[in-house]
């Protein structure tokens, strides 16, 4: 494929430096078929006190985070030619602009890789309210600052300090979900270049063609085969797409996705250059906790044949939400994700329990209501109870003055726990439907979660003032055949 028309390739922006961590993902839950998996590993930087595992909450849960520094893992400041090929610019923050935890349940089933939007308002130990992507780089400004003035050797005080962003990023994940990081695994700029070429790029599709100029994103519709650089522009574009930086997170899921897709098929195992072009690039790009036996866990994950890695997003409240200085955030509701990431592992409380586990139900979701934007609210909130997001939208059927819950049979249990999560409405019978389709109409008498009167969301600290909820974007399955279409 084509560079975009000029011949240069667009400035890499900060908020897409990180695209990297789809390689760390492939590296752990696909590296257990790799001849020779302890040579690629050997090579990683390793780093402790991170404050890391002992939460015992039924699940493995690995923090994987993509940085914007110009260094490589050791340390080492990038090469000119690095620099003007990742086209990084001379800024020196270090924000985590892609953050994902991974959580594989202890009893063998599938992981699923959670994405945190990078501008999620958050509570960040010692710093207060704030983007979550600046818990790690203010932190470490903060202490590097603090060291200087002590009189610290300004490389020894950045060792210290970059150890407290990593500090910081850890327990501010940790009190957002809920759950204990029992792993830690950091990605550079430059990985992302190097591992995606390492695989012979990775394939992508676009529903209609693109052409952005902020992003460079400038490709046709269609199925198409990116190298690095060229990815770059694919999971940076966030401007002229229907949800902004979710849909740009659709994008760096399915990227991810199909990354591990085309690792299992074999191709690259089975080729000594890829596979020593794989070990430079982790050797260089790649941070990890110590504590972390890689090849035990590596061995654990046998079981989890065929690529099955889902790759979801935590539920988000308002996606253009401001606070009261006029700061541009997505704002999230912490009790639903912590419900939600607790979901994946079962561990629900008595209020989100039911006869069947909602991780195993897809629902519809349609407004026949006249309260704008009711549906994506429901939505998210059944998203935080775990359910999956399926259509969403206004209801288009007969007139209705009663919400409900459709079911092609309503002895269908699914129908009874969609049924119950909403506050108990009632389950109606519909011919039409498929044997597994739940679809919730929404009229307007409803008042369950989701609504005004649910009290579903918290936004407290921020302003609500033409608050949007975002329903979530379908779960991506990375065993699937072939790269999903997307916007």
């Amino acid at each position: 494929m084509s560079a975009p028309a000029g011949g240069a390739r667009p400035r890499l922006s900060r908020r897409q430096t990180a695209l990297a961590v789809a390689a760390a993902l492939v590296l752990l839950l696909t590296g257990a078929s790799w001849y020779g998996v302890d040579s690629l590993i050997s090579g990683i930087e390793r780093i402790g006190n991170l404050g890391l595992g002992g939460g015992g909450d039924g699940a493995v849960d690995i923090l994987l985070v993509g940085v914007d520094s110009r260094t490589d893992a050791h340390g080492n400041p990038l090469t000119l030619a690095e620099r003007a090929m990742l086209h990084a610019g001379d800024e020196v923050g270090t924000n985590t602009d892609t953050i994902v935890l991974i959580r594989v349940p202890n009893d063998g089933r599938s992981a699923t890789a959670i994405s945190i939007p990078r501008d999620s308002y958050v509570d960040i130990p010692g710093l207060g309210m704030g983007k979550i992507n600046s818990a790690y780089g203010a932190t470490k400004e903060n202490k590097r600052l603090e060291l200087v003035k002590q009189g610290i050797d300004p490389a020894e005080a950045d060792k210290r300090a970059t150890l407290a962003g990593r500090q910081a990023l850890v327990k501010t994940v940790a009190n957002l979900t809920g759950i204990t990081v029992d792993h830690y695994a950091e990605v550079g700029l430059l990985g992302f270049v190097l591992l995606t070429d390492a695989v012979g790029g990775v394939d992508v599709c676009l529903n209609n063609r693109v052409d952005e100029w902020m992003s460079g994103a400038d490709f046709p519709a269609g199925p198409q085969r990116l190298d690095g650089p060229q990815a770059l522009s694919f999971v940076r574009q966030r401007h002229d797409l229907p949800r902004g930086d979710l849909d740009r997170i659709v994008r760096q899921q399915v990227y991810m996705a199909q990354l591990v897709h085309q690792m299992l098929s074999g191709k690259t195992l089975a080729n000594p250059v890829r596979l020593k072009q794989l070990s430079d690039a982790v050797g260089r790009t790649i941070v990890l906790d110590d504590d972390w036996d890689v090849i035990a866990f590596l061995q654990q994950l046998k079981d989890l044949a065929g690529g099955k890695v889902r790759f979801e997003t935590v539920p988000v409240t308002d996606l253009n939400g401001e606070t009261a200085s006029g700061e541009s955030v997505v704002r999230v509701d912490p009790k639903a994700i912590k419900s939600y990431v607790a979901s994946l592992v079962g561990d629900r409380s008595a209020e989100t329990a039911a006869a069947v586990d909602p991780a195993t139900i897809t629902v519809d979701v349609r407004n026949a209501g006249s309260v704008g934007g009711l549906a994506a609210q429901v939505a998210q909130a059944l998203a935080g109870k775990g359910f999956h997001t399926g259509q969403v939208g206004n209801y288009t059927g007969p007139a209705v003055t009663a919400s409900r819950v459709l079911v092609a049979d309503t002895a269908n249990p699914k129908g009874k726990t969609v049924a119950k999560a909403l506050g108990g409405l009632t389950v109606v019978g519909d011919a039409g439907l498929g044997p597994d389709t739940v679809s919730v109409v929404l009229a307007g008498d409803y008042s369950g979660p989701g609504s005004a009167a649910g009290g579903m969301f918290d936004f407290s600290g921020t302003s609500t003032s033409g608050a949007v909820p975002v329903p979530p974007a379908p779960p991506i399955d990375a065993g699937q055949n072939g790269p999903k279409c997307v916007n």
